[in-house]
């Protein structure tokens, strides 16, 4: 789709990277770090940038698409979702731990107790060195979205002893 001056609407330039993106077609990386320098301030288009060299496997390059996905207005809730997790695993995988835990924080304020985002932060929790808090999270995530029939059977058990792991009788 072209606007009136037979120029290409930034929305169908960046469904057809997406598209490319999906296809794993190399030249969608380019195409999107091409649309990032047209439209700075865009912030789906920042987000799928960052994705795309997520998915290559570009973490550091990543990063500052991330941050202006989130600080851009007008992004979906869905791609600011994803905005959040990929930032915070992707400063935990290049071992910026407190900054990760920063990100899934304030993604956790927007988007309260999803699983996603606080696995994540289990993770990173074990990078800090707080394994307890990790393993913690983990218990309730676990509790909490387990289909597994014993798991749920004992959800109320986990969820107490969640917060009581070094309690004995």
């Amino acid at each position: 789709m072209s606007d009136d001056s037979g120029y290409e609407t930034v929305d169908a330039a960046l469904a057809r990277a997406v598209r490319l993106r999906k296809e794993k077609t190399p030249r969608a990386n380019e195409e999107l770090v091409r649309l990032a320098a047209r439209h700075p301030h865009d912030a789906a288009v920042a987000y799928q940038t960052a994705w795309s060299h997520d998915s290559l496997g570009l973490e550091a390059r990543a990063v500052p698409f991330y941050e202006r996905a989130l600080h851009g207005a007008g992004l979906a809730a869905q791609d600011r979702h994803g905005a959040f997790l990929g930032l915070g695993s992707t400063l935990r995988v290049l071992g910026r731990y407190g900054e990760a835990r920063q990100v899934l924080g304030r993604g956790l304020e927007e988007f309260a107790q999803d699983a996603a985002l606080l696995t994540f932060l289990a993770m990173t929790l074990y990078n800090l060195g707080e394994a307890r808090e990790a393993v913690r999270t983990l218990l309730l995530v676990s509790a909490a979205t387990s289909e597994d029939p014993q798991v749920r059977a004992y959800r109320p058990a986990i969820e107490y002893y969640a917060d009581r792991l070094d309690d004995t009788e």
